[in-house]
């Protein structure tokens, strides 16, 4: 929110709409730049002469309110909310996308890993089955989410200019056939009819000597109507000399309308298209980091352990090893499968548990482990759902009456240490004697100053 009225100053500021930034460079930087600097220096001098009375805010109220911001997030109207996935923006968070991708009827159904691969390749989706609502449902929500991760962690990004150079890129490879998962049937054309190049022609009547039926193929390639005589034809295909066809008549194409809204209907398709593949670019960092966290948390599957186990039994069986370790009293094991000593396991503390009611009564081994959580992802979610912000001064809470006694107490506190303008400003008499705000006006009204 800061970040983006700061960026709405700056940009009023260098758009200089109304010429002041310009007319104050060059007074400054003209010949008589000093001259220009006592002028100022003197108008600030008579301005203070005549307004002695009045006191300015100094500067460090501005950075008191700004540290105030971010201490107290809970009382800022927008903040930037991330899901635990996403990790504060350093990762993607996919998982609705991918249930509507495999979901879709003709798609090929792939772990969430090659979907984090391979969402972006669209190019290789069925071109006849990228028609269908579920489709472009499926687009819009994947554009909606990527947009919306951009804003949250770039939210000084000019979208409008990213907009516009997408719109540009796309038109251009939309016109000449070229743009991914799109490109056009070279033999459509000679379904339809071949195109004419009229560049030769400077006349209807010129046309009409190619005959009529050239002219016919001609009109059929770009949805025209072909019947007629001779010289209608001819007049027909001159007109879209040099213009844009969207522009003619609609009266001039052939009654084809099932074809023209399936074209619009596949140009609305691949818009959606161009957008995802700009800004799934934008955020290729994001997505190789995320590729790397779901390898990493999926580094040790069930299949993988139980093959694991399977490896073990034979490796014991072979060297004639016990099958299980002897642990009788349940020591948690060591790197290299057995259990760890016994004085290990108490200096540790691993035979204490912790309960945190803040966790929903989340219980933790060990005194080592009870201080690690409270900077972990599941203490700072029960922090947020109460409403406090997890700081230092919350350290080794972990009943929520008691957390939310200390907010109370730590924010009456705050209070107490807050500019009370009423007793703590001062002001000066006549007789230059210090006094407070309540008793100056008292001797104001008295007359005695």
């Amino acid at each position: 929110w800061y970040q983006r009225r700061v960026r709405g100053k700056l940009i009023d500021n260098y758009e200089d709409k109304d010429g002041i930034r310009k007319r104050e460079i060059d007074q400054i930087g003209g010949p008589n730049e000093f001259q220009e600097f006592y002028n100022r220096l003197r108008k600030l001098k008579d301005y203070h002469k005549k307004h002695s009375n009045e006191i300015a805010a100094p500067m460090v109220m501005e950075f008191l309110e700004l540290k105030n911001l971010r201490e107290n997030p809970d009382e800022n109207e927008e903040m930037v909310e991330f899901t635990d996935e996403e990790g504060y923006g350093k990762y993607l968070d996919l998982h609705e996308c991918y249930e509507q991708f495999v979901n879709l009827k003709h798609a090929t159904k792939i772990d969430y890993l090659t979907y984090l691969t391979s969402f972006d390749r669209l190019f290789e989706f069925p071109k006849d089955k990228k028609l269908n609502a579920d489709y472009k449902k499926y687009l819009m929500s994947l554009q909606d989410y990527l947009v919306g991760f951009l804003h949250r962690i770039n939210p000084l990004m000019n979208f409008n200019a990213e907009t516009d150079r997408i719109l540009e890129d796309f038109d251009e490879k939309w016109a000449t056939g070229t743009f991914p998962g799109w490109a056009r049937d070279p033999t459509s054309a000679m379904k339809s009819g071949n195109v004419l190049d009229l560049a030769p022609f400077d006349s209807a009547e010129e046309l009409a000597s190619l005959g009529l039926d050239r002219l016919k193929t001609a009109l059929q390639a770009l949805n025209l109507k072909c019947g007629g005589t001779l010289e209608e034809r001819a007049i027909r295909l001159y007109s879209t000399k040099g213009r844009d066809l969207n522009d003619l008549d609609p009266s001039a194409y052939a009654k084809n309308k099932k074809s023209r809204d399936e074209g619009q209907k596949q140009q609305e398709v691949a818009h959606l298209e161009a957008f995802i593949y700009h800004y799934t670019e934008l955020l290729s960092e994001q997505r190789t980091a995320t590729r790397e966290n779901v390898e990493r948390r999926q580094a040790r599957t069930a299949d993988e352990v139980d093959d694991d186990d399977v490896d073990d039994v034979d490796d014991n069986d072979d060297d004639d090893e016990e099958l299980v370790p002897y642990n009788p009293k349940n020591l948690p094991l060591g790197w290299d499968g057995k259990p760890i000593p016994y004085w290990l396991y108490k200096l540790h503390g691993l035979n204490l548990y912790f309960n945190c009611e803040i966790c929903g009564n989340f219980k933790y081994r060990g005194p080592k482990a009870f201080q690690r959580h409270f900077a972990e992802w599941r203490h700072a979610h029960g922090m947020r759902c109460l409403g406090i912000p997890n700081t230092a001064h919350f350290a080794n809470v972990t009943l929520i009456e008691d957390a939310r006694a200390l907010w109370e107490k730590i924010k009456a506190e705050k209070n107490k240490d807050k500019f009370q303008k009423e007793t703590e400003e001062e002001f000066e008499d006549s007789h230059g004697n210090v006094v407070s705000r309540k008793v100056y006006n008292d001797l104001k009204r008295q007359g005695l100053l």
